[in-house]
């Protein structure tokens, strides 16, 4: 059994056909996506992840997807920053992209169920998209965009990737408790004494004027309310509910009870229901002091830009324990050990073996090429931004902490896509800037004027 192969690798991409237009035909092949998709290691791709989409059945069966549409659309819906949706009805409606995912003529008809990237996510884990990313640099090498002495020396930022949740406010976290607990036990059958479906919301309504109003006294007396009906209903579970209910609601009955019992000052507090990995990270920014997700780290070449590391970091380490992390990932990803770091304050104290971490903590140390090198430090900032406003890296979406340490790759995957493309459009125009002069007629010298 073998995996199924891209409509250009098969019979079809090595023959016409007389009622349908093949692709190459209608798209212009100086886009710099179709000049992408020729560099790409398409083959390198689909014998690393081999094991991860299920092989075609030799006998009945439905075929897996072919491993370079799947990939091609990851890469796009990163890349131009689109939901799974999305994603296939534009794929559905661009030439551009089909022919980038591999196909020979125009398709009429969308590639896959969206649901089918949720399962292949899923498939690929952690490991499986940081080689969607590591294949990104491998073209940006065989293109020579990027040196491999350009890899030796990177620049190092944390920041916060957000999760998709609401703002976590008591008031709220307890009616959405209330209000899950009892949807639970009405779909097990559990007949429960008193529901609050009436005073509940009517609570947390009040809730929100006091703390809009700043009367805190009354606001305490509402949370408490709230405390109150949420335990009565806890309890109300737990005597009613069968063993075999008790083990179906244990996880929600626990969540509820944490939220229930947390404080202000308590730490590893849950804010959010559904999501118990979100965690709150202060990064002293004066616009939004808290943010809620968990604390990703963006690594990039320091000359060019190019990202050749992103990964996630639950439990919000200090910056400067990440470090070694950030190299040894970097070194996986790339091929080659860096040999310098250039981060900011948050970093310091931490030495990494074999590698100069250069940053203004200690400016009378440095060397006049590091001092240079520290001006490149603040590069990493726009990139950063770039990733969350296109990139899809400003919430995450993906479901829990599996989908929070794949959504920086895959975003780092999607900005690579572009950054590629960007490059291939500047290498162009460079050829043309050259040949112009070379092709320019000189028009003084048709002028009349010009033989007086």
């Amino acid at each position: 059994m073998r995996h199924k192969p891209a409509a250009c690798e098969g019979p079809e991409g090595r023959s016409d056909d007389l009622f349908r237009a093949r692709l190459d035909q209608m798209i212009g092949n100086e886009h710099p996506l179709v000049k992408l998709a020729e560099k790409m290691p398409w083959e390198a791709i689909a014998e690393r992840l081999s094991g991860v989409l299920p092989p075609e059945p030799a006998g009945a069966g439905r075929p897996a997807l072919p491993m370079r549409l799947v990939v091609g659309l990851l890469y796009l819906k990163h890349a131009y920053n689109l939901s799974d949706e999305q994603v296939c009805a534009r794929w559905l409606e661009n030439p551009y992209w089909q022919h980038f995912c591999g196909e020979v003529y125009f398709q009429t008809t969308l590639p896959c169920d969206p649901s089918s990237l949720t399962r292949f996510r899923q498939r690929l884990g952690e490991a499986g998209v940081e080689e969607l990313l590591a294949q990104t640099i491998e073209a940006a090498k065989a293109m020579k965009a990027i040196r491999p002495r350009d890899l030796e020396r990177v620049v190092i930022d944390s920041t916060v990737q957000e999760k998709a949740v609401a703002y976590p406010t008591d008031s709220r976290l307890l009616e959405i408790a209330r209000y899950k607990l009892v949807k639970a036990a009405r779909s097990e059958g559990i007949d429960l004494r008193q529901s609050y479906a009436r005073i509940g919301p009517s609570l947390r309504r009040r809730a929100g004027g006091y703390a809009h109003a700043k009367q805190y006294k009354r606001l305490r007396r509402v949370l408490g309310k709230q405390r109150t009906i949420l335990g009565r209903l806890i309890r109300d579970i737990q005597r009613k509910a069968s063993p075999e209910q008790q083990d179906k609601l244990a996880t929600l009955l626990a969540r509820a009870e944490r939220i229930r019992s947390q404080q202000k000052k308590d730490k590893n507090k849950l804010y959010a229901l559904h999501a118990p990995e979100v965690e709150c990270i202060g990064k002293g920014k004066a616009r939004q002091p808290y943010e809620f997700g968990v604390k990703a780290g963006i690594a990039i070449t320091a000359k060019k830009g190019l990202i050749v590391g992103a990964r996630s970091f639950p439990g919000n380490p200090y910056d400067g324990d990440t470090l070694a992390e950030h190299l040894e990932q970097t070194e996986i990803l790339t091929g080659i050990s860096p040999t310098t770091a250039i981060v900011d304050l948050g970093y310091r104290g931490r030495q990494p073996e074999g590698v100069t971490v250069i940053h203004r903590g200690k400016p009378k140390t440095l060397t006049p090429s590091q001092k240079r090198l520290l001006k490149r430090r603040q590069a990493v900032e726009p990139t950063i931004g770039h990733l969350k406003e296109e990139n899809r890296m400003r919430r995450c979406h993906l479901k829990g902490a599996l989908g929070d340490a794949m959504n920086p790759v895959l975003a780092a995957a999607g900005y690579n896509l572009r950054w590629l493309m960007r490059w291939i459009i500047a290498f162009w125009a460079q050829i043309l800037a050259a040949l112009l002069p070379l092709t320019t007629p000189d028009r003084r010298a048709m002028a009349p004027e010009a033989s007086l």
